[in-house]
Order: C-alpha cells, then sequence, then structure tokens
C-alpha cells in the first residue's frame, strides 16, 4: 500500500474550495472554529504575519503539511501562480492608464 492511503485529511472540504477564492477569510473562519484539529504545529508570530501578508502561500503549505502533493495542492498551486502573474499585469495597466489621464 501507498502512503496515500496511510494519510489522515483532518482540512475539511469547505476550507478547501473556499480558500480557493478567498484564502484570508477561510483562514479566519477556520481558525475562528477552533482549527485546532491540525496534526502539525500552525501558531505562532510567523503563521499570522504568513495569514495577513502571504495567505495562499500559508494555505498550500497547511495543505501540504495535511495531504502532501497532491490534487487540491495542484489546485491551489494552479490558483495562486495564475493570480500572482496577472497582479503585475493589473498594476502596469492601471500606471498605463493613470499616464495616458495625464498627458
Amino acid at each position: 500500500m501507498d502512503a496515500q492511503f496511510w494519510s489522515i485529511h483532518t482540512l475539511p472540504l469547505w476550507f478547501l474550495v473556499f480558500s480557493l477564492f478567498l484564502p484570508r477569510l477561510a483562514l479566519l473562519v477556520y481558525w475562528a472554529g477552533g482549527g485546532h484539529a491540525l496534526p502539525f504545529h500552525a501558531n505562532g508570530l510567523i503563521p499570522l504575519i504568513a495569514a495577513v501578508v502571504l495567505p495562499r502561500v500559508l494555505v498550500l503549505y497547511l495543505i501540504y503539511q495535511d495531504q502532501g502533493v497532491g490534487f487540491w495542492f495542484a489546485i491551489h498551486l494552479i490558483a495562486a501562480l495564475v493570480l500572482f502573474a496577472s497582479g503585475g499585469r493589473y498594476q502596469t495597466r492601471r500606471r498605463l492608464d493613470r499616464q495616458r489621464a495625464i498627458g
């Protein structure tokens, strides 16, 4: 039997789906709901900073610790890469629009 068979998945399905769209809110709801079912150490200052600054990275870390590199990890990684890649284009387009409006 492989390692996937013996792994225990403690992250609920609602968290995995909800964190695709609103990761900060999903982390807050999971924490407020008593997300103490995590089988690993995820408290302290560093996870708090990651939840505020880079919540998708923290969600990826939580999924990796819970399930390893699998289906949900791949979906969240693709979503993070798409959003990070499109964020730069949005700022560039906004700056160009502002320059056109001035000149």
